[in-house]
C-alpha cells in the first residue's frame, strides 16, 4: 500500500487537511503505545494492557500466526498477552527487549483507516546458560476505527520480513 497525501488532498480545504494530519498523529501515537506496552513491562511485570487497552478496540483481534502458528490466527488481543506473557509464554525466555515502531503509511476514509507500520524488535534471551539475541523486522498492517475515545485498532496482522538469532559471548 502506498499513499500520496499531496495528490489525495489536492482540492481539500485547509480544515480537511489539518484533520488528516491530526488523525495521522493520533494513529502514530497508537503505534508507539503498542511498543511502550511491551517495553515498559519487563522483569515479570505483565501489565502490558495498561497501554494496550488504549491502543486496541475491546473486540480487536490480532493475527500473529506468521510468528507462532495457527493458534495465533485472529485471536483477541488480550489473548495475545497470555500467549506471550504467561509463565511458559513466548517471551518467558527473554531477559530484555525493545520494540521500535517506524512511521506509518495511513490511508484514512472517514472514520476508518488502514495503516502499515514498519517494526524492528530486539530481544535478549538465554537458554541453558547460553545468551542469544533475536532481531525481527517486518510490518504491522492495521485496520482502525475512530471511536468516541479516539482511534483504535480493530484488527492487526503481523508480517515478518526476516528474523535472525545469534549467540552472545
Amino acid at each position: 500500500m502506498t499513499y500520496n497525501a499531496t495528490r489525495r488532498n489536492a482540492g481539500q480545504s485547509l480544515e480537511e487537511r489539518l484533520r488528516y494530519v491530526e488523525d495521522r498523529i493520533e494513529i502514530q501515537d497508537l503505534m508507539v503505545r503498542y511498543g511502550l506496552g511491551q517495553d515498559l513491562h519487563e522483569d515479570g511485570d505483565n501489565d502490558v494492557l495498561e497501554q494496550w487497552d488504549s491502543v486496541f478496540a475491546p473486540e480487536a483481534r490480532v493475527d500473529y500466526s506468521v510468528a507462532g502458528g495457527p493458534q495465533l490466527k485472529d485471536i483477541p488481543y488480550k489473548g495475545l498477552v497470555e500467549v506471550m506473557r504467561a509463565a511458559d509464554g513466548s517471551m518467558s525466555g527473554l531477559l530484555k527487549w525493545q520494540h521500535f515502531q517506524g512511521f506509518s503509511t495511513v490511508d484514512i476514509d472517514g472514520d476508518r483507516a488502514v495503516a502499515r507500520t514498519q517494526h524492528l524488535h530486539t530481544h535478549k534471551g538465554g537458554t541453558d546458560g547460553q545468551g542469544w539475541n533475536l532481531i525481527q523486522t517486518g510490518f504491522f498492517v492495521d485496520r482502525l476505527e475512530r471511536r468516541p475515545e479516539g482511534w483504535r485498532i480493530v484488527h492487526r496482522t503481523l508480517e515478518i520480513i526476516w528474523m535472525d538469532t545469534f549467540a552472545t559471548v
